[in-house]
Order: C-alpha cells, then structure tokens, then sequence
C-alpha cells in the first residue's frame, strides 16, 4: 500500500474504489500513515451491533425502527449504509454512535461496550474515538475554521498534534481559509472543515450521516473522496448513512436496511449495481 495520504480525484471508482494517483500534474499534499501500534486494516471490528433493536411507543402502537440487528464494521473499512426512507439507517448509525440508545442489544466500539455506561464515559468516548461527519455541517459559526477543526481536542484538554494537523488542513485544501468563520465559507469549504475535525484528533470510527447531502456533485465528489483517502491510505474506518448510489460507490461495502432489518450486502459497489439493488428494495 502506498504510504501516502494523497487525496485524489472526486471520481467513483468502477469496482468501488478512487484511484490514489493524482488526475493533474500538481504535486499532492500528504498525510502521514498511522503510528505504529494504531488501528490497521484487518478482520477487528471497529464497531459491532449485536441484537439490536429500537422501539418506540407501547403496546399496539409500537414501532420497530430496528429489529434484532447485529453486524460488524471492520477496522480499515469503508461502509455505505442505505436503504428506503424509515428503514432503520440512521437509527442503527446513532446506535452505534452512542447518540441515541437502544431497546435492546448491545453496541461496541472496539473493545468498549456501550450498553451501562455513564454520560460522562459516553461523552468522553465520543469526544475521544468517534469523528462525526454531518449533513448540516454542524459548526460553530463564531468560531474561525481553524477553531472549529481543533474544538474537540481543546474541549478534552489534549494537546494538538501540530504536524499531524498541517497534514490535514494541507491535504484538505484549508490552508487559506483557516481564519474564516462558516459564513464565509462555501458549503463544500465548511464540509471539508468537518471533515477536517473529524480527522484531527485520529479517532478509531468516523460516522457520516448523508455527509454530501447539502452539497454539489463538485463538492461531493471531493468530500467523498477525503473520506476514501482515510481509509485508503491512512486505515481510518468510515460508516456513512446515504441515499445517493454514486456516494456509495466509494465504499468497500454497502449494507442494506428494510423495515428495521440488515437484508442484504454489496461488495465492491458501482454505483448501477447499488442503484439496481435499492430499486429492488423499494419493490418489494
């Protein structure tokens, strides 16, 4: 594998992967591979969910959003979860992100289960090993791009890893936007400086939810091509929730909801052969 962290083109890949070579002639910024001893690609489950379910209402009102679902995202893996509006995907995403809590079942991330765990453990592991990609951006508009990038790490009291950082405000393209608030930025600038955040601190998952869903396809085409990178090239594990079959493509896997149960998986996706499997989906 090359060692380096060269972000390439926005193009999906055909056999569900960007290519880690340039498209121009100007030379790329890099990132640095992982320290030795962090997480590298392989068989360990990054997270896992294992019979869980969501319920809401009693009784004759209930609603399974899931039902006794159990699977596992793969350290070094990049995952598309899809499926039609109300089957369970971002459910069983803030499941597993300890964002919203389960009827039953159990969730971990890594070695950490998740089930009985005070809110200040869960905020710490949150703040700690989980990055967060969302739709909305989600920042602090008064804060400067540069202060947004490093809030989780000041908010936990670490100390920022500078050589670390410069690698990614380079590789993202930040370097001249870094005093610049939300406002002041375009819609694909702020999601690169979430994306950013989400890297910083190194965490051992990044979730997504519908992460280039505000964006054009320049722009996602970018973004998605960030999160690729990660994995590719530096053994970061993403999970996305997304509708958007093109987005999907750039995943390794894609896992498939229906009514609150995992019923179907692709390996290696295009984005035709996603698209063929929602469409069935969405039949029956």
């Amino acid at each position: 594998m090359n060692p380096s962290g060269t972000i390439s083109s926005g193009t999906p890949r055909s056999n569900g992967r960007v290519s880690p070579h340039p498209t121009s002639g100007t030379a790329p910024h890099r990132l640095e591979p992982r320290a030795a001893g962090a997480p590298s690609a392989g068989p360990a489950s990054a997270a896992r969910a294992t019979g869980l379910s969501k319920v809401y209402g009693l009784g004759d009102t209930s609603v399974y959003a899931l039902n006794d679902v159990s699977v596992d995202f793969h350290t070094g893996e990049f995952t598309a979860i899809m499926g039609p509006s109300g089957s369970g995907k971002s459910t069983l995403m803030h499941c597993l992100a300890g964002l919203d809590v389960p009827t039953a079942g159990t969730v971990r991330i890594g070695d950490t289960e998740l089930t009985g765990l005070s809110d200040r453990k869960m905020t710490q592991l949150r703040r700690d090993r989980i990055g967060f990609v969302f739709q909305s951006f989600n920042l602090v508009p008064t804060l400067t791009a540069l202060e947004n990038i490093t809030l989780p790490i000041d908010i936990a009291g670490r100390k920022v890893d500078r050589n670390w950082l410069d690698s990614v405000i380079d590789t993202l393209g930040l370097r001249d936007r870094l005093d610049h608030r939300p406002a002041e930025l375009s819609g694909g600038q702020q999601q690169r400086v979430a994306c950013a955040r989400a890297l910083a601190s190194r965490p051992a998952i990044i979730f997504g939810d519908e992460p280039t869903g505000n964006l054009d396809s320049r722009s996602s085409g970018e973004v998605l091509a960030i999160l690729r990178n990660s994995v590719t090239h530096l053994g970061q594990t993403v999970v996305i929730v997304t509708h958007d079959p093109r987005a999907a493509s750039y995943a390794d896997r894609v896992v498939f909801l229906a009514d609150g149960q995992i019923v179907d998986e692709l390996h290696a996706p295009t984005a035709d052969r996603v698209l063929d499997r929602m469409k069935h989906l969405e039949v029956v």
